[in-house]
């Protein structure tokens, strides 16, 4: 029987393929109740059933807090540690734009694949002034700066993506189907193996996010550079706003993150432990809420104050 072997659709490819049929090194990180657990162990089961050797490792610590999670998955004809040597990764998923230029210095320097949703999740550290405008301590790199320390790197805004379906939670299957055009498995098993850790009545929605997350690494792969200029730029001191919370209470599970966090103390859990915006004049639409809330539940809107008048 011959020996399984693995390629990467780049211009990497041969570097890369080579070093793969020994052992072929993926990290995912992210924030916990983002998934980064179930993207690592699709491709683990995926590259087990096509006659790899897999070796999976995962710290998730105080991920239902907003914690950082990552996962190593190793696999190839034969795997001896479930970790990832730095430097050594040949993909590095990131579910979350600060945790991954925490883990860029992984990543093989002359062959490495970069794969990152813009998505922002803020710490309650980043947030200490939290006036209208103010800057936050977050970082401020652009994905363009970043392109140029990685040998290809691609900032999908796959939360968007998501939201476009209707279900921001599949955010981490479409950046599975970033994944899979960077790796010589057929869709149809990916799209097999995605099916058994989806809830089934989310198959559809999933299938059709997994089918964007590749179709946008191929659309973005004609592009020169592959990664757009984007920018983290707060609004300007001046605007003037009305915030607006949207809060999906089939989504909330009452974890009371978002009540407890609140630095003006503004949100509350109502009669049947749904979080509600209690004291709508005192919030400053920080988006602390919405960042730590561990099932996407709360959207905060930041509407012109024009706009609000004609709503």
């Amino acid at each position: 029987m011959s020996e399984p072997v693995v390629t990467l659709h780049s211009p990497y490819a041969v570097a890369a393929a080579a070093a793969a049929r020994e052992t072929f090194n993926v990290l995912i990180v992210g924030v916990g109740g983002q998934g980064v657990i179930m993207v690592s162990k699709v491709l683990a089961l995926l590259a087990q059933s096509q006659g790899f050797q897999v070796k999976q490792s995962e710290v998730h610590g105080m991920a239902k807090r907003g914690g950082s999670v990552f996962s190593h998955v190793r696999f190839g004809r034969r795997v001896w540690s479930p970790t990832i040597p730095k430097g050594e990764v040949d993909i590095l998923v990131a579910l979350e734009w600060a945790e991954g230029l925490r883990w860029l210095a992984y990543l093989k320097p002359d062959t490495g694949i970069f794969i990152c949703d813009t998505k922002r999740i803020v710490p309650p550290f980043a947030c200490l002034n939290r006036h209208p405008g103010a800057p936050l301590r977050y970082s401020k790199e652009t994905p363009a700066q970043v392109a140029a320390h990685v040998a290809e790197g691609y900032a999908i805004d796959a939360t968007h993506l998501a939201e476009q379906l209707g279900n921001e939670r599949a955010a981490n299957v479409v950046l599975l189907g970033a994944l899979s055009t960077a790796l010589d498995f057929s869709a149809a098993d990916w799209e097999r193996t995605v099916a058994e850790f989806v809830p089934k009545k989310t198959i559809p929605v999933n299938l059709e996010a997994f089918r964007r997350g590749r179709a946008w690494i191929e659309e973005a792969r004609n592009l020169t550079p592959p990664v757009d200029e984007q920018t983290f730029t707060p609004a300007p001191p001046e605007a003037v706003y009305n915030v607006r919370l949207e809060i999906n209470p089939a989504w909330c599970k009452s974890c009371d993150i978002c009540v407890k966090l609140c630095p003006e103390r503004c949100l509350r859990l109502n009669a049947e432990r749904i979080a509600e915006l209690a004291q709508p004049e005192k919030c400053t639409g920080c988006r602390l809420c919405e960042w730590l809330c561990p099932d996407f539940a709360i959207r905060v809107h930041l509407d012109a104050a024009a706009e609000a008048l004609a709503q």
